[in-house]
């Protein structure tokens, strides 16, 4: 007698062995996209790896670390002596229907460009003064020093120079009217290119190059797709404690902004309903919240998108540090799940390469890609073409991936020293979070101790703590630090903790 089911049959399976997309890449997508569109209901039990190795005639370790990745995204769930099972989080998944860029539909009447419409933004921003008075109650944008625990920069100590400054010399070479002259607006085609064949590979992102413009930094890619999609006025949502560049972005396009919550998974989507369920636009940071740290989850991630189609709205995400991870598997973006086309999807090579460098992308849905096209020959002059090509050399020669996995490698160790170091000196004073990925973590004061008045000390002792509560909106119980450990070299880290530790206790002593 059969005791249980093989599992599903998923033989309907592709694989193309000419694709540069690795075997199990190929097979976690297929599988993905099967079980988003409701072709693997919650609880189905999925064949054993070695059964499915057999039906797509391929090796077990594949299977093994297809399973592995859908595990970590939530999809699969893995019980020893049982099986493997689709998630219950994706029981409420079924079929989105993707929105159509037309009138009726979207609400969009006409792109809204601030600096086009010059009275208005004028009086928004110059008579009024209220937008601009907003913006002045966030104050600057957050220190950029290369010192402990400066947040948002890599390890500029280990950036390969040499090897950029011979491909920038090659392309200075090239005809003058390309290095000196108006590039294309979208961005250099080959960079286009090298991005979406990056992104489709690693990410499980299914995208093309049309989709994909090239910006002046990810602040631009706010301001700019706020800009098109939004009526000054319209809500949406943003997380509270959130990011402050994209905050300033969206207030200057004329946004209303309604604070959610964020806890251990993420945006909190039903505080969200409650306080705006007519939102037009949501601006998340699902694979590393900023400022928190924490990974949205399925669920939330699910639920976000079935809020976003209810209520014809957008969503924007922020990948802004999610290339460093530090478990086996890079942690999935909300784009690689959203089969509703309601995601546009923020990147940025300032981590990855160098800030200085101000070059960032956004993918646009579908849908939009007309429009933004319009909008962008419209307002745009774009991003300076040499550097742009000698990013898209770095990609297609292969110098970009060997970057990131070296900077992993480092990354990881100095958040292990960071570690190490944190819990020998600041215990009882500064509770650290554990982090999977990013360039930052945060620690939650003790003792009474208050963020606003740790980081004034910190900064007379030349060290950057950045209070969490610079990042809300609106109040929250908060009460910690950001801290980063990516921009400087382990003993710089230990001399950086051993200092923190002397101001935390000097302001212990004083309570």
């Amino acid at each position: 007698m059969v005791k249980r089911s093989a599992g599903a049959l998923l033989q309907s399976i592709e694989i193309d062995h000419d694709s540069p997309r690795t075997l199990s890449t190929q097979i976690t997508i297929a599988i993905r996209d099967i079980i988003l569109v409701g072709g693997l209901p919650a609880g189905t039990r999925l064949p054993s790896t070695r059964t499915l190795a057999k039906d797509l005639s391929v090796s077990r370790t594949t299977m093994v670390e297809t399973f592995e990745r859908l595990v970590a995204e939530g999809l699969l769930v893995s019980t020893t002596g049982s099986g493997t099972f689709v998630s219950d989080a994706v029981g409420t998944t079924r079929q989105y229907s993707a929105p159509s860029a037309d009138t009726e539909v979207t609400g969009i009447k006409r792109p809204y460009f601030p600096s086009l419409q010059h009275r208005e933004f004028l009086h928004r921003f110059g008579d009024s003064g209220d937008t601009a008075g907003q913006l002045n109650a966030f104050g600057e944008r957050l220190p950029h020093q290369v010192r402990a625990f400066t947040t948002a920069l890599p390890a500029l100590d280990q950036f390969p120079l040499a090897l950029w400054a011979r491909r920038n010399s090659r392309h200075w070479r090239n005809p003058r009217d390309i290095v000196l002259g108006y590039g294309d607006p979208a961005g250099y085609p080959p960079l286009r290119r090298a991005i979406t064949a990056h992104l489709k590979a690693t990410h499980g992102i299914s995208c093309e190059p049309e989709q994909l413009f090239v910006t002046n930094g990810a602040q631009q890619a706010f301001h700019f797709i706020a800009s098109v999609i939004l009526q000054p006025g319209e809500k949406v949502w943003i997380e509270n404690p959130g990011a402050i560049g994209a905050r300033n972005a969206l207030l200057a396009a004329g946004a209303e902004l309604v604070p959610v919550g964020v806890d251990s998974e993420g945006i909190m989507v039903e505080q969200g309903i409650n306080r705006a369920p007519n939102f037009r636009l949501a601006f998340v940071t699902p694979v590393h919240q900023q400022p928190m740290a924490v990974t949205m989850s399925l669920a939330r991630r699910l639920a976000l998108l079935e809020a976003a189609e209810r209520a014809n709205a957008w969503i924007i995400e922020d990948d802004f540090d999610g290339e460093f991870y530090y478990g086996s598997h890079r942690l999935p973006s909300l784009k690689s799940v959203d089969r509703s086309g309601r995601v546009f999807y923020v990147g940025t090579f300032s981590k990855t390469l160098f800030p200085a460098l101000r070059l960032g992308y956004f993918l646009v849905p579908e849908s939009m890609v007309e429009l933004f096209q319009t909008a962008i020959l419209a307002y745009v002059s774009g991003a300076p073409s040499n550097p742009q090509a000698v990013v898209a050399d770095f990609m297609e020669e292969g110098h970009y991936a060997t970057h990131i996995r070296r900077m992993r490698k480092i990354y990881l160790e100095r958040y292990e020293v960071f570690l190490d170091c944190s819990r020998q000196r600041l215990d009882g004073l500064l509770d650290i979070e554990p982090t999977d990925a990013g360039l930052h973590t945060i620690g939650n004061l003790q003792c009474g101790l208050i963020d606003t008045d740790v980081a004034a000390r910190a900064e007379k002792h030349n060290i950057t703590v950045t209070p969490i509560r610079r990042f809300c909106i609106s109040d929250t119980d908060v009460n910690g630090l950001l801290l980063g450990f990516s921009g400087i070299d382990q003993s710089a880290i230990k001399a950086g903790v051993t200092t923190l530790a002397r101001v935390l206790e000097t302001q212990a002593s004083r309570i």
